[in-house]
């Protein structure tokens, strides 16, 4: 249990942002189901624009500290290279 005023307030700060992150990434694997889904429906034009909507937010991830840097790039190639695939 945090005693010191520092902790006390570092631990409401811990808190505050685990919120906001675990919000972020909610977010962010909701955008990455739709592209999933339209993947799976075999739409390309609903897989380009999903996947088009998506990548801003996991960037955007990224510089907010939520997901590391080459785990976005990699997951958005790995997109990529599946709805280029249904064409």
């Amino acid at each position: 249990m945090a005693n010191t005023p520092q902790a006390k307030k570092r631990a409401r700060q811990n808190e505050a942002r685990f919120q906001i992150n675990k919000a972020r990434r909610s977010r962010i694997r909701t955008f990455l189901r739709k592209v999933e889904e339209a993947i799976e429906s075999g739409d390309k034009d609903a897989s380009v624009a999903a996947l088009r909507a998506a990548q801003p937010e996991l960037m955007r991830g990224v510089t907010k500290g939520v997901f590391h840097k080459n785990t976005a790039s990699r997951k958005m190639s790995r997109l990529a290279s599946r709805v280029k695939a249904l064409g």
